[in-house]
């Protein structure tokens, strides 16, 4: 496995650790404590913040901000420019007026399990948590938690159908099934949600 790689213009802290074969690209920034996997691409501009955990062959594109303590699985992407937020209630300043410092509020992380995507521009409100191989539409603003395999759009971000394995949105075959047309795979739909596999 190769060393990482990392552009002479880029701002890793010396207590972040960077996966063998990860690159972190021109004017990408890593905070102190983060923890990226193998084989990850840091696009240009992209942000992560103080104790970020990334997994293994993780994309943030170019202008992505990934805020602390964000948790991203194996084979997740972010889209360009994509925000994961971590303040439910933000404000610059107290109720007496002084600017708030980190001991002044809570961070809560968005969790992105794995192999799920978040398109372009997209905002991820606080504390959210998207779902294993779940697609979040360009420009959508996530506002619930989105279930696996799920495909969501709008502001705020609804369900607006399923994708497989390979991203790809399945087609229904019979209420409650669905298939990939790029992988022949099926899925089971059931109460709201959706499995791989024939109905049980």
């Amino acid at each position: 496995m190769t060393e990482p790689r990392i552009a002479p213009t880029a701002d890793v802290d010396p207590t972040a650790k960077i996966g063998a074969g990860t690159v972190v690209w021109h004017l990408a920034q890593v905070r102190e404590d983060a923890l990226l996997g193998e084989q990850c691409i840091l696009g240009r501009g992209a942000y992560v913040g103080p104790g970020v955990r990334i997994g293994d062959r993780v994309k943030l594109q170019n202008y992505a901000l990934v805020y602390e303590p964000a948790v991203l699985e194996d084979g997740v992407f972010i889209g360009p420019a994509a925000v994961l937020t971590n303040d439910v209630y933000p404000r610059s300043t107290d109720v007496g007026g002084a600017l708030k410092r980190d001991g002044d509020w809570s961070a809560e992380g968005v969790v992105v399990r794995e192999n799920a995507s978040v398109g372009a521009r997209a905002v991820i409100l606080a504390g959210r948590t998207i779902g294993r191989y779940a697609l979040v539409a360009a420009g959508a603003v996530v506002t619930r938690d989105v279930p696996d395999f799920a495909l969501v759009a709008g502001n705020p971000a609804r369900r607006a159908g399923w994708v497989g394995r390979a991203g790809v949105t399945l087609r229904e075959e019979a209420p409650g099934r669905w298939r990939c047309p790029r992988t022949e795979e099926l899925y089971t739909e059931r109460d709201g949600l959706l499995a791989p596999g024939e109905p049980s």
